[in-house]
């Protein structure tokens, strides 16, 4: 017997008997992950709304979530951080290419004020030609060593507010 045979085996023989496919049965409570970050966050919060009598269908906009979602992909992969330290402030400008540099514009500016709501820093933003720069300051090292270990992709993390925020903006809420 070869290896590939006696491996195939070995995992027919290992998986429990709900885990196998049978026609029909597309639902399993032991199957979670419905893929791609972006399908499962748009998944969960489709299921979330249509699960709520009061959704107002009218007003709903996935599309809106999916841009948003783009969004913050875009910031997340394709952008570049540049860091500064000025006294008690640090400095990040953020910048990519044209469609990026859109989606960092949206994402700062949009965030910014929530992560100033959050964390008690003064938190600053302004636009640049290829994305945008924040400025956080803070009160002491221990803070400015925080948001230098964090760097901008950390902060830009900070507070439970994204799936709240995902579900106004999919309802056709303005979240911001």
């Amino acid at each position: 017997m070869t290896f590939i045979t006696r491996l195939a085996l070995l995992l027919l023989i290992a998986a429990p008997a709900q885990a196998q496919h049978t026609h029909g049965n597309h639902g399993s409570a032991d199957v979670t992950e419905t893929g791609q970050a972006q399908f499962a966050s748009i998944a969960e919060i489709v299921t979330v709304i249509r699960d709520d009598p009061s959704t107002d269908w009218a007003r709903v906009d996935i599309q809106a979530l999916r841009d948003h979602l783009v969004d913050m992909d875009n910031v997340t992969t394709r952008s570049m951080v540049a860091v500064e330290e000025a006294d008690a402030s640090v400095i990040f400008t953020i910048t990519g290419d044209a469609e990026v540099a859109q989606s960092i514009q949206n994402m700062v500016t949009a965030h910014t004020p929530m992560l100033a709501a959050e964390t008690g820093w003064s938190v600053a933003s302004a636009l640049v030609a290829d994305g945008a720069m924040m400025t956080i300051t803070v009160s002491d090292d221990e803070q400015r060593h925080q948001v230098l270990g964090l760097g901008f992709y950390g902060v830009m993390t900070i507070g439970a507010h994204h799936q709240q925020h995902h579900l106004m903006i999919a309802k056709g809420d303005d979240p911001h």
